[in-house]
């Protein structure tokens, strides 16, 4: 989940925020593909927390601590979203499991 904030301009306004997703024919675009593409992001964001963390213990001047404690929130956040996420497929599945037919 990499949450990028930047200043809105007049012209951002004058355009759709989101683009519409167009999916050809023959592209996979289900569940699996988006549940993929979300745990990338989160494994990419908590890397990038842990090599913030690295570079504030190396008192690098290009990394601030406000910066790294923003980006670990974000990591710490998107992780609890996966856990949440996985509780309630197992939930579905067993539930699942357990009708009767």
């Amino acid at each position: 989940m990499d949450l990028k904030l930047s200043p809105v301009s007049p012209a951002a306004l004058a355009r759709p925020a989101v683009a519409p997703r167009t999916v050809s024919a023959g592209a996979e675009a289900g569940f699996s593909t988006a549940l993929s593409g979300a745990l990338k992001s989160l494994s990419a964001s908590q890397a990038e927390a842990t090599q913030m963390q690295r570079e504030v213990q190396m008192e690098n001047p290009q990394v601030s601590l406000e910066q790294t404690m923003v980006s670990m929130q974000k990591a710490q956040i998107g992780f609890q979203a996966a856990l949440h996420v996985r509780n309630r497929m197992v939930q579905a599945y067993t539930d699942i499991m357990n009708m009767q037919v």
